[in-house]
């Protein structure tokens, strides 16, 4: 359907050669455009109808008191269906600190929520493939894992700003959640509203850059300087390129096609995907409402260093 509507758009209205570099650039942006979008409406609300009944208190309750390894996986577990933003992170790491939860528990689900949720993992099956989804998953699940270990070991409950444990001690109340029809479908009405309004520049930014990189960029270049496998400063490179740029993990999945159709090694760009999703700038200015920089400075420093592992992992096995 989305391939049919791009071919209509850029060849037959727009007019465009199917063999030419603007061609595939565009015809790709079309199709790449109309296929998250209609993706990303439908999937935030329906799991937005779901995550309304889940609150920071039934999390408390479920985790307290459960081994610590449990703890951890219901953790990761929740990080992986909750997209990540202010309205959804500040209130649960908030509860956890509450509910006295380890903070290394607490870090796991930061580390999982941005690079891995329902919504890139379904847009992520359709235009990937399964394979690929299952390895992304598989990586972010055991950093976000072993990383709140590698976090809880530099004793980060003195990086935790002060307000949050106001809240801990009771001094800031917390509003309750409206749990009925009307309030789950506002709620997840204005998930749509609120996480489309945040995300859809970054989302369109990163489909013209895959648009440009999938339309411009020479095969043969990309298969000399980031294909090879046993290039190991390639996954580094890829790393600390992802850094500096936002598109979550939504948005860096068309970047991604267009690497993988060049011949990009699935390391480099598995490493390219978690850098953008889970250290890019704006995510961690989310991070800093709860966290202070040294905090910050040391899950990032964790981060980067499991991303280009994971790469170099893929790049050496695959």
């Amino acid at each position: 359907m989305f391939d049919a509507l791009a071919n209509l758009v850029v060849y037959q209205w727009l007019g465009l050669d199917p063999a030419s570099h603007l061609g595939a650039a565009v015809h790709f942006f079309v199709m790449d455009t109309a296929k998250i979008f209609v993706m990303l409406v439908i999937i935030i609300y329906v799991m937005g109808l779901l995550r309304a009944l889940l609150s920071p208190e039934k999390v408390r309750d479920y985790v307290r008191g459960k081994p610590k390894w449990m703890a951890r996986s219901t953790a990761v577990g929740l990080g992986a269906v909750t997209p990540f933003c202010s309205c959804s992170s500040v209130p649960l790491f908030i509860g956890f600190v509450e509910a006295g939860i380890p903070l290394g528990v607490t870090f796991s689900f930061l580390i999982a929520s941005p690079m891995i949720n329902e919504v890139a993992v379904v847009i992520l099956i359709g235009i990937l493939g399964w394979e690929l989804t299952l390895m992304y998953v598989a990586a972010g699940l055991t950093v976000a894992y072993v990383g709140g270990i590698i976090m809880e070991r530099f004793k980060p409950e003195r990086w935790v700003e002060d307000y949050v444990w106001k809240i801990h001690m009771g001094q800031v109340a917390l509003p309750e959640p409206d749990t009925s029809l009307a309030g789950r479908h506002r709620y997840a009405w204005n998930e749509v509203k609120e996480i489309v309004s945040r995300l859809w520049k970054w989302v369109v930014a990163g489909i013209a850059v895959g648009a440009l990189f999938h339309g411009y960029v020479p095969e043969g270049w990309v298969t000399e300087h980031l294909g090879d496998k046993d290039n190991w400063l390639a996954v580094p490179g890829a790393v600390l390129l992802g850094v500096p740029l936002y598109s979550n993990a939504t948005g860096v999945i068309p970047v991604a096609e267009a690497m993988l159709g060049k011949g990009v090694a699935i390391g480099t760009t598995l490493a390219f995907m978690m850098s953008i999703a889970a250290l890019s700038v704006p995510e961690l200015i989310i991070l800093r409402k709860v966290i202070k920089w040294p905090g910050l400075a040391a899950f990032t420093g964790v981060l980067a260093i499991a991303f280009m592992l994971v790469g170099w992992g893929f790049n050496l096995f695959t």
